[in-house]
């Protein structure tokens, strides 16, 4: 068995927040339920205990009229109570109903000692009995209850049908001391009488509805905002590490870099003077020897072409190593794009490689236009060179962006990231410095290099807003 892992992650310090935030969304959840059930069970008792109360002065209250009302009359007129005879329990059943009328009764019986049913608004139980076991502590003189539920209850939308809850009543029936002083408070009877509570059940399940509604959704909100806030904060500390790895990758990068740089200007800069010598050198042999088609001719010639590259690669250590600053002032890049152009004409011509442009009659920036030539023609060098033969090179200005396009086969996608590091080359020659030098040129003038792929490489260089 694999347990889950709670050991923060270094990328992503928030997981286990994420985590407790989930289990606290249940926990608050579960806890309000838990709640709403204590709650609407306190409100179901002090309600029941409301409409027990109740029951109890409407018990009373009709033990009193029967007594007063009937019993008494009843007895100095007839001398005795019998039910059986229709006067008798017309006027009881007088008394009872203008009692009970505009309170919510739905049935009430009197029983006798016996647990025979004497009187009851439904004739139909009059002349039942009882087992007499039910009765035993009323007629010990106890109030007794019982609460019948429905088991089909509806509570959607919160409307329950009468007679859903109903609340029994059993009251013990005494003597009052008016006609018989000494037998005061003597059992005679057990009243039975039922009520509808239903409607206020209703109301406690429409507050435990609320309770629980807003609960859940209080709960809910909260946990939103927790969340949202912990999946800002995980965002921007993602952010913040991202940034720090990047900054802590560039200042390795910038350390390997000067080191290379130093050592890669000291060794270039010796080689320099020498190298010049015999370029020169080898210059004024190849036009001697110009005429003549012997072994001199071509040595020299040799000689004189590889001390022009050796120079030049010199030139591009020296470039990258010691980077001029910028010299900003107006300058028009269409003429230096043109110059540029210009100058691969000839080569492209020989690779049968179209030179494509749509540009602008004129794009005026501010730069420094020899360091701007360099970088657009290491770009143009290098997509002419990708190209190889029988292809087309565009370059356009699209918005703010100068794209160079090329039919070559492209840049590998997951090489994408050393293409701009010095020295890294994909091709079995060149220094591997064309594009970091044109990165580092186009950055110190705040344009952004981008290297993508469309059918081709795609070099798009994305200028400030002109008057910037």
């Amino acid at each position: 068995m694999i347990l889950p892992r709670l050991t923060p992650d270094p990328a992503h310090p928030f997981q286990l927040a994420k985590f407790l935030s989930w289990t606290s969304l249940i926990l608050i959840i579960g806890s309000g339920l838990f709640l709403t059930v204590i709650i609407s069970n306190y409100a179901k008792k002090t309600v029941l205990k409301k409409d027990k109360q109740y029951a109890k002065l409407l018990g009373e209250n009709l033990n009193h009229q029967i007594y007063q009302r009937f019993l008494l009359p009843t007895v100095l007129g007839f001398g005795r109570v019998e039910l059986k005879r229709r006067e008798q329990y017309e006027r009881l059943d007088l008394v009872v109903r203008s009692t009970i009328h505009g309170f919510k009764v739905l049935d009430i019986k009197i029983y006798d000692l016996n647990g025979m049913v004497s009187y009851s608004t439904n004739k139909e139980f009059v002349g039942t009995k009882r087992p007499i076991s039910m009765f035993k502590e009323v007629l010990g003189g106890k109030l007794k209850f019982k609460v019948e539920k429905n088991k089909r209850l509806n509570l959607w939308p919160f409307k329950l049908k009468e007679r859903s809850v109903v609340l029994y009543t059993l009251f013990p029936l005494r003597v009052e001391r008016e006609l018989f002083p000494k037998n005061a408070g003597q059992i005679i009877g057990i009243l039975e009488f039922s009520q509808d509570i239903s409607e206020d059940y209703e109301t406690i399940y429409y507050f435990q509805f609320l309770i629980t509604i807003a609960v859940f959704f209080s709960s809910l909100i909260l946990f939103i905002l927790l969340y949202v806030v912990i999946l800002r904060a995980d965002k921007i500390l993602q952010e913040r590490i991202k940034e720090k790895e990047e900054l802590e990758r560039a200042m390795y990068q910038n350390e390997k870099l000067a080191a290379m740089g130093r050592m890669v200007a000291t060794i270039s800069h010796e080689i320099k003077n020498p190298l010049g010598i015999i370029q020169s050198s080898a210059e004024i042999l190849s036009k001697k020897f110009a005429n003549n088609q012997g072994v001199e001719a071509k040595l020299s010639k040799a000689i004189f072409e590889e001390s022009k590259r050796l120079s030049s690669i010199v030139n591009d250590f020296l470039d990258y190593a010691r980077p001029k600053e910028p010299k900003l002032e107006e300058i028009d890049l269409v003429n230096i794009i043109n110059e540029c152009i210009s100058f691969f004409t000839q080569e492209a011509n020989k690779r049968n490689i179209e030179l494509k442009r749509e540009l602008p009659d004129s794009i005026i920036i501010k730069g420094d236009k020899n360091l701007l030539y360099r970088a657009i023609y290491n770009i143009i060098n290098n997509a002419i060179e990708a190209v190889k033969q029988d292809g087309k090179v565009e370059i356009r200005w699209v918005g703010n962006s100068l794209i160079i396009r090329d039919t070559g086969s492209g840049f590998d996608g997951s090489l994408m990231d050393k293409y701009l590091e010095p020295f890294f080359t994909t091709k079995d020659f060149g220094t591997g410095l064309g594009l970091p030098i044109a990165y580092n040129i186009l950055k110190k003038h705040g344009i952004k290099m981008e290297l993508k792929n469309d059918q081709g490489g795609v070099v798009e260089l994305k200028f400030p807003k002109i008057g910037d």
